[in-house]
Formats: structure tokens, sequence, C-alpha cells
């Protein structure tokens, strides 16, 4: 997997690295490994990634962090956070731009919000006019 982002989790009090989980973000998938003595590894393709969300706290924006939240389509991480790393407005970008991207090679384009009942039958209009 080509990586793009390799960040890892920080404390929200002075920004270091203290937890044991690192995130890998590459144009295809994101990846989080987590653990110290057993290591967790998920994956969450690219394509599935719906929607961004970035948000700071007060703490977060004095150490210079984000949490940035994944809305997906997958079964097993609806919401894939990404939490207290740095760079977090520029990964927030490039999730978004890479996700666009992914779903295109995909063909994957997702049309929300569409059920019919605004759009008339031509029946209807057919009996109207009679």
């Amino acid at each position: 997997m080509e990586v793009v982002f390799k960040e890892k989790k920080r404390t929200k009090l002075f920004g270091l690295p203290l937890h044991f989980v690192t995130y890998r973000i590459g144009p295809d998938k994101i990846n989080i490994q987590s653990g110290f003595l057993t290591l967790v590894e998920d994956d969450a393709y690219m394509y599935k990634v719906q929607d961004v969300r970035l948000t700071r706290s007060f703490m977060e924006r004095v150490f210079r962090l984000g949490t940035v939240t994944c809305y997906t389509g997958d079964k097993t991480h609806l919401e894939l956070k990404l939490v207290h790393i740095r760079k977090s407005s520029s990964i927030k970008d490039y999730l978004m731009e890479a996700s666009e991207e992914a779903r295109r090679k995909r063909r994957a384009n997702h049309i929300l919000d569409i059920d019919g009942q605004e759009i008339k039958d031509m029946d209807d209009d057919d009996m109207e006019d009679e």
C-alpha cells in the first residue's frame, strides 16, 4: 500500500504520541493499527468513505491537533475516527478528494435522497388531457 499520510494518535496534553495507535492513509484505503501486546489492524476502503468531518476542541487547537471523523458505508466501521492527529486539516481535505477519486475509479457513486415522489408518471399526464 502506498502511504500518503502516516500519523500517530497523540495525547491532548502537549500533543505527545504516547498511545499505540498508528493511522496510515493511502489512495485506496485507510489502515488503523492499534495495540501494544496484541496488535489489531483495521482497514477501510477509500471508496466507501461518504463524508468527512473535522473537529477541534480547545485543547486540540492549542497543541495543533484535530480529530477527523469519516462516515463510511462499511459494515464494521460506520464511523471511523482518526483521533488527536497532526495535519488534521490536510488529512481531511485529502480524504475528501481521495474518496471521490476512488468512487470514480470503481464507478460506485451514491445517489442520495431519491424517492421518486416528485416525478410525474407519463400515464397520469395523458389521462388528464382526455
